[in-house]
């Protein structure tokens, strides 16, 4: 696949399915989307935003999402997906974060919507499906423009939001080419040199759009004429019905995903035509070895994997070079990998280290040119702080994540974010939060706590902290369980000594973190 494979436009396919959801079985098709993403741009260019001007969406998986994502993309602007889960307060921060000067929602999320950027520089503020209050009809709103292409389209760009690790959202921002609309991006021109797109795709997305992954393969699917198949959220009886169903020809997943379809009941595992697919991909976090190995016994050896990040850097792995690498997460595609020690120094294969990516395109952490800065080295090469070692054979291999990052269901928690919260309650003293094993999730964010003077552990006391921490944060990073310590393991200079505190919890633990 090569990249001039990317320059049909939206209006080439017609009344040819660009996207189906899942759930409802709504089809929107190419003429659709490309009118109602034409709309959209002619709105946002009446409202006076311009070329390099960002958005926000903040809504669930629906079939509006995408044509507001498209009309971004073909407006040259930079669009920012914004996960829905998160709390009022945290959400608002990143659409001021972003600059957005638009923001969508959806009477779907509910009261995430309450005061929803109400301090930003949004000046279009819509929101799909019913009354939002502080926003105006989406719907009535586009009906006010003409489906016509503006004078001028160039290519925009996503800007997801990657935590750093203090737990403040930090906007990955790429230099957007601001080529002609048709050309295609960076992100689909590396995913076609690995994964066959064409319009003969079928693309199933299980996972939600805020991510950087969804969104990017399913617009890439509609970039080379293929229809994305997306879910309202993922069940794992709904996905085998829905590769049988639409001939679904590619997927990705994360391992949590696969384990809940290993867990169905043997019959409705069987039950299913899934000859169609070809590709099943799986990425964004690390995947024990043996539900790998079950996954390729029941779906045979279409299981690929890669690692990537929204900062870059990209090895991959196909099933037969995994069965022989078991373990490894790929080699690496138009990139080189080093593997340096603290120093800065390279070693030498089979030793562990800072994983560097030498020919990332350049990025910058939007806002913040400080973390930009120590996003690269000496050399120019790049690393996101995971830690790794290349075989003999040039496969590189995760021996730790970043630190302390906790990773549930595919999701990056970062503790710091919990622990400040957990400390603020009056009968916490210090507070350390870490992932523990979880045989569907991968892992799971569990507190360990030492109580201030006088105060007595017990178990009304682990719910208690539990719910302050659910009140201030997303629920998905709150702590599912308390263990209580006399005191945590801590240096003279102050740094918790985290690694000794997660070896209580999976030094017995049979999966090894890969």
């Amino acid at each position: 696949m090569t990249a001039s494979a990317a320059k049909p436009r939206l209006d080439s396919y017609g009344d040819k399915p660009a996207l189906i959801m899942g759930g409802s079985g709504e089809v929107v098709t190419f003429a659709q989307l490309d009118a109602r993403s034409k709309q959209v741009a002619q709105l946002l260019h009446g409202a006076g935003i311009r070329r390099g001007d960002h958005i926000a969406i903040v809504m669930e998986n629906n079939a509006r999402f995408l044509e507001i994502a498209w009309a971004a993309q073909r407006s040259g602007l930079y669009y920012t997906p914004v996960n829905w889960h998160l709390s009022p307060a945290e959400a608002s921060y990143i659409v001021k974060d972003c600059g957005a000067k638009a923001l969508f929602t959806s009477a779907n999320v509910g009261a995430l919507t309450h005061g929803l950027g109400s301090d930003s520089d949004a000046k279009v503020r819509l929101s799909i499906g019913g009354n939002v209050s502080g926003f105006d009809s989406y719907e009535r709103a586009i009906e006010a423009y003409p489906a016509r292409a503006l004078d001028e389209e160039t290519e925009g760009a996503a800007m997801c939001y990657s935590s750093g690790t203090t737990g403040k959202p930090k906007g990955i921002l790429r230099p957007s080419s601001y080529a002609p609309f048709g050309e295609g991006t960076f992100a689909e021109r590396t995913l076609a040199t690995e994964y066959p797109f064409s319009e003969r795709t079928v693309y199933l997305s299980p996972g939600p759009l805020y991510h950087a992954a969804p969104i990017y393969w399913s617009m890439a699917t509609q970039r080379f004429g293929g229809t994305a198949v997306i879910m309202e959220k993922y069940d794992p009886a709904l996905t085998l019905q829905l590769i049988e169903r639409y001939r679904v020809t590619m997927a990705q997943f994360v391992p949590t995903m696969f384990v809940r379809m290993l867990k169905l009941p043997p019959d409705e595992r069987t039950r299913h035509d899934l000859s169609s697919l070809k590709f099943a991909i799986h990425a964004a976090a690390p995947c024990p070895i043996w539900v790998k190995e079950k996954m390729l016994e029941w779906w045979g050896p279409i299981i690929h994997e890669y690692l990537g990040s929204s900062e870059g850097g990209m090895v991959a792995i196909g099933p037969e070079e995994w069965m022989k690498h078991k373990g490894s997460v790929g080699k690496p595609r138009q990139f080189t990998v080093h593997i340096l020690d603290k120093d800065g120094k390279e070693l030498p294969r089979g030793e562990a280290g800072v994983i560097y990516y030498e020919g990332n395109a350049r990025f910058e952490y939007h806002r913040d040119p400080a973390k930009s800065a120590e996003a690269f080295d000496h050399h120019g090469w790049t690393t996101v702080g995971d830690i790794g070692y290349l075989d003999d054979d040039g496969y590189l291999y995760l021996s730790d994540r970043k630190a302390h990052m906790i990773i549930s269901g595919g999701v990056n928690i970062y503790p710091q974010e919990v622990e400040n919260v957990l400390v603020e309650h009056p009968k916490v003293a210090d507070a350390a939060v870490i992932g523990v094993p979880n045989e569907e999730f991968g892992e799971e964010v569990k507190a360990v706590v030492q109580l201030a003077a006088s105060v007595v552990a017990e178990p009304a006391l682990e719910q208690e902290l539990i719910a302050y921490c659910r009140e201030r944060i997303a629920h998905f990073k709150c702590p599912r369980s308390v263990d209580f310590v006399a005191e945590l393991p801590r240096m003279e200079n102050g740094k918790l000594l985290k690694r000794l505190i997660k070896d209580r919890y999976w030094s017995d633990h049979r999966s090894r973190i890969i």
